[in-house]
């Protein structure tokens, strides 16, 4: 019985050595890049603001306030979503898409060339608004 245990420790030992840290730094895989759309989320240069005001599921048109917002090339825009439940910023053509901009919560992105650019909420697709960059 004492060589089985022995054996059995030894054994043990073996695996627990084998399966140890070795020093050799460890890396993560990198995110696969995507492409950019036209609008970039960056920041910093001229910015400007669009509020999400309370009640704005129900406003449509008046649902971003702004509904239309004209800014200069360049320019980073926040909606900030005042109302108590939680909205999007998404692009009506491939663009972006803030995700859940949560009550208080606040999207940025820059718009480096010109154009309109329609957007909707996801949540509620009759709010509706408009970036025009000149």
């Amino acid at each position: 019985m004492p060589f089985l245990r022995v054996a059995l420790v030894s054994a043990f030992l073996m695996c627990a050595i084998a399966c140890g840290n070795d020093s050799s730094p460890t890396t993560s895989p990198s995110p696969t890049p995507s492409p950019t759309p036209s609008p970039t989320p960056t920041t910093g240069g001229p910015s400007s603001s669009v509020s999400i005001p309370v009640g704005a599921q129900s406003l449509g048109t008046s649902a971003y306030s702004p509904d239309q917002l004209t800014v200069d090339a360049g320019t980073t825009v926040t909606w900030m979503n005042t109302d108590s439940i939680a909205h999007t910023s998404t692009s009506d053509s491939p663009g972006w898409n803030s995700g859940t901009i949560a009550p208080g919560g606040q999207f940025s992105l820059a718009f480096p060339t010109s154009g309109t650019f329609a957007y909707h909420c996801a949540i509620h697709p009759g709010m509706v608004g408009t970036v025009v960059v000149r």
